[in-house]
């Protein structure tokens, strides 16, 4: 592989992961966020957001990197 293809790989397995980590982020947030008979509960937006982004994040270049190093192994 390309030092290119290797980039562009890596930048859409992080856009994937990050759209991923959103997706499952949305999972009934408008319940997680508005508790019955309760204020707001914006730790929603504030600390479980960014988690899931940059978990979903880290998930997707995990696996990019797996992937590229048994791509590798399987050329050899």
């Amino acid at each position: 592989m390309g030092q290119r293809t290797q980039a562009a790989g890596g930048c859409l397995a992080m856009a994937l992961g990050w759209g991923a980590g959103l997706a499952v982020w949305s999972v009934d947030v408008r319940a997680r966020f508005w508790r019955f008979e309760q204020s707001p509960d914006f730790s929603v937006l504030y600390a479980q957001l960014p988690l899931a982004l940059l978990g979903g994040t880290a998930a997707g270049l995990a696996l990019w990197a797996v992937s590229t190093r048994l791509a590798s192994r399987l050329r050899r």
